[in-house]
């Protein structure tokens, strides 16, 4: 094999599913050397979806954490990259795109916080300009498939982008309330839930901005029309989770009555296609799976287009919402890794061998 040329070999590999490909640069320094090559990584293979776990908050300020635990839900089982190529202590993953992951980091040389971006499979990283720590306790983390990375808060918002201007560009966000579960979708849109309520009653409201509004210093449009009717009203603690191409989606527990209090009979997934602007239902779970749930006021949600996965406390395992064959199937993910209270976050994760921008 070794004497074969170049280009051929490149061509074999490239006919591989990249879980082929990860296994065979383990066989040999050749093919080690050979399919991690810059002119190898630059052809496309098809990408690995996969569910990725972020580290518990307690864990956020150890050192140890060396690897991202991550769920194939074609093959049902869970896997490890390691992350002990990076030189920064306290790796915090916190986002992806395209194949590259994106996360919080303690400087070598101080305590400060930097984002970083790097490829697990490739073992290449890259820090961004630094920010200040403050950023990465209370901004939410988005990013998109061109590269371009936003942090939010409540207050401003952060935009970088490697190919327009190598700094960090700072923008006023002027929300009423914290941002609930951001996310960029469709065209550099921005979405967010916002609390417009009283302090003893929640009322969520759509909010909506493109990059290049608040770059010219544009305000949020809160998005509302009548047909929606009580759409926002018969969810508790909703939040958004990016759906597939011009789809959003909206999940939470699904009340039983408008009542103060109201108890949850389900967890509901909502879909906004952002074309027609019509709500549907795309999923509900099943209501032995919810009764895990019910004694939890708090669960957790993450995930995007054609799967979610809810986390609550002291549950041991996560609920998977799997609509990738076009019939939605409700599954539960046994062997979740690591200690904690249960209570997982994680995101998307698409493994490609992507060089880095």
């Amino acid at each position: 094999m070794e004497s074969l040329p170049r280009d051929a070999l490149h061509h074999i590999f490239s006919l591989l599913p990249l879980r082929q490909i990860i296994i065979c640069r383990c066989v040999s320094k050749h093919l080690h050397h050979l399919l991690t090559s810059p002119s190898f990584l630059s052809s496309p293979s098809p990408p690995l979806h996969l569910l990725a776990l972020r580290p518990p908050h307690h864990r956020h300020h150890h050192h140890h954490l060396s690897s991202l635990h991550l769920f194939d839900p074609s093959l049902h089982r869970w896997l490890r990259f390691s992350l002990d190529f990076l030189p920064f202590r306290s790796p915090h993953p916190v986002a992806s795109s395209s194949g590259l992951l994106y996360l919080w980091a303690d400087s070598p040389s101080d305590s400060s916080k930097s984002l970083l971006l790097c490829n697990p499979l490739t073992r290449r990283f890259r820090a961004l300009p630094q920010l200040g720590s403050a950023w990465s306790r209370h901004g939410s983390v988005l990013v998109d498939s061109a590269g371009r990375v936003m942090v939010l808060t409540e207050l401003a918002a952060l935009y970088f982008s490697a190919g327009e201007d190598d700094r960090w560009l700072k923008f006023s966000s002027n929300l009423p309330s914290k941002p609930r579960s951001p996310i960029l979708a469709a065209e550099e849109s921005v979405f967010a839930l916002c609390d417009v309520g009283s302090p003893w009653r929640s009322q969520w409201k759509l909010f909506a901005c493109t990059v290049s509004k608040l770059r010219s210093s544009q305000q949020w449009t809160r998005l509302e029309k009548p047909e929606w009717g009580d759409v926002f009203d018969i969810l508790k603690r909703p939040r958004l989770v990016k759906g597939n191409g011009s789809k959003i989606l909206m999940v939470g527990g699904l009340k039983s009555s408008f009542s103060l209090n109201s108890s949850c009979s389900t967890i509901l997934i909502l879909r906004l296609d952002l074309e027609s602007w019509e709500w549907d239902e795309a999923g509900r779970m099943p209501v032995e799976m919810f009764k895990c749930f019910q004694e939890c006021s708090k669960f957790k949600v993450f995930g995007g287009g054609d799967r979610v996965c809810f986390s609550a406390k002291r549950l041991g395992k996560l609920a998977l919402w799997d609509n990738c064959e076009g019939k939605a199937e409700w599954k539960w993910i046994e062997g979740v890794p690591g200690s904690g209270d249960g209570l997982c976050r994680g995101f998307v994760f698409e493994a490609r061998l992507t060089p880095l921008p």
